[in-house]
């Protein structure tokens, strides 16, 4: 019988543990999200299920203007960045270089590539610069039209980017943002977004796999939360330094509610010591 009350106690505890567990990441993640319910300056808000507006138009690396409905006939990703850019730019295009490289999926066929420049005031010649300074990078012989960059004015770029929740602010000639793949449909929808992590290679790294299923659903149009939100979570994006670093005093918090949640519930649930004289 006390046997059979210990079982009891212990399962009652480890329930209520369980429960006061999920409760406190509730609370911290509804506290986070207040927090970045305001509008971002410089960031990523994710925008799944969003679409950008398709008649928007850019200049290609060879003066030719598209629209976002002439480009976007398969599964594209997507990426803001400036050609001129002295920070995460250049990595980030040389990770999707290696990608490229890497995964079996073919470029032209399964999906294509649209890099849009941030700075309005980069012309055609800067994106050519550019593209011919990545496609050499890449060993396969992929087609030219399959990855393009484009150019554009404030008024284009802020529309798209606005819309894919891309957030950016100049600093004189350079500007402050953050590195990420948005991965859309062949109507425009948002499906996907990639958070490149850290590689001693590039100073990114994406894994091959992430890469191929985020193209595989957005073939499809399935909408699919990334594990970016964990992520925002965990770090924090410093845009003095480009980069993404552990916010460890966040970390922390969690895990101090957590043990403190441990130490009330075995305090008040310890199971007491049973006097071997009653019997």
């Amino acid at each position: 019988m006390v046997r059979a009350i210990q079982v009891f106690n212990e399962y009652y505890i480890m329930k209520r543990l369980a429960k006061i567990f999920l409760l406190l990441l509730f609370i911290t993640q509804v506290s986070y999200s207040n927090g970045v319910g305001k509008k971002l300056e410089i960031g990523v808000e994710e925008q799944l299920g969003a679409y950008l507006p398709l008649d928007t138009k850019f200049v290609d690396e060879y003066g030719k203007e598209y629209s976002l409905r002439e480009l976007f006939t398969k599964p594209t990703v997507l990426a803001f960045v400036y050609y001129e850019c002295p920070g995460i730019c250049s990595p980030l295009m040389m990770e999707l270089a290696d990608i490229i490289n890497k995964t079996d999926l073919v470029i032209g066929v399964d999906y294509n590539v649209v890099t849009i420049s941030m700075d309005e005031t980069e012309k055609p010649a800067n994106a050519l610069k550019r593209k011919e300074v990545f496609l050499k990078t890449i060993d396969k012989n992929i087609p030219p039209e399959s990855w393009k960059f484009f150019t554009g004015d404030s008024a284009s770029i802020r529309a798209v980017s606005d819309k894919a929740g891309f957030f950016f602010k100049r600093e004189g000639k350079d500007f402050r943002h953050a590195g990420t793949f948005i991965f859309v449909d062949s109507k425009g929808k948002i499906c996907r977004y990639l958070f490149p992590a850290f590689s001693e290679r590039s100073g990114f790294g994406i894994l091959p796999f992430d890469f191929k299923m985020a193209i595989y659903e957005t073939s499809e149009s399935k909408i699919s939360p990334t594990v970016a939100k964990v992520l925002q979570f965990c770090f924090t994006y410093k845009p003095e330094g480009r980069t993404y670093v552990l916010n460890l005093t966040r970390i922390f918090g969690v895990l101090i509610l957590f043990f403190v949640g441990i130490f009330i519930l075995y305090i008040k649930f310890k199971p007491k010591k049973v006097n071997s004289n009653l019997r």
